[in-house]
């Protein structure tokens, strides 16, 4: 059985930083693409940051420069080390996993998905 849980999320000051963390279990982590997606109220789930199984990275556009995707396949966990954050960020953050050995960063590419960690940045 496949499970996949985040942590890390808070509330922090503009400017500030978060690292967001990701265990998943039940699956064989280093042969599956991971990513972080995030939910704002009202808003479309949208991809933040995705990695695939050979380490390729792919960011939105609105964190590149920002955010940081990494993974430790020793500790089967998925990290979101998130910098110089914006109120803008604010959302819940989810990460996904898909058997694949490529990426495509949008939700309907994955299929196991965690429940969410609260990311609020104040202004």
């Amino acid at each position: 059985q496949v499970q996949v849980v985040e942590s890390g999320g808070s509330l922090v000051q503009a400017g500030g930083s978060l690292r967001l963390s990701c265990t998943a279990s039940g699956l064989p982590f280093h042969d599956y693409t991971m990513g972080w997606f995030r939910q704002a109220p009202g808003k479309e789930r949208e991809g933040v940051a995705g990695i695939d199984s050979k380490g390729t990275t792919n960011y939105a556009d609105s964190v590149k420069g920002r955010f940081t995707i990494s993974q430790d396949n020793a500790k089967n966990t998925l990290y979101l080390q998130m910098n110089n954050l914006k109120p803008e960020d604010t959302a819940v953050y989810y990460c996904a996993a898909e058997s694949s050995t490529y990426l495509l960063l949008t939700p309907e590419f994955f299929s196991y998905w965690g429940q969410g960690t609260q990311v609020t940045v104040a202004s």
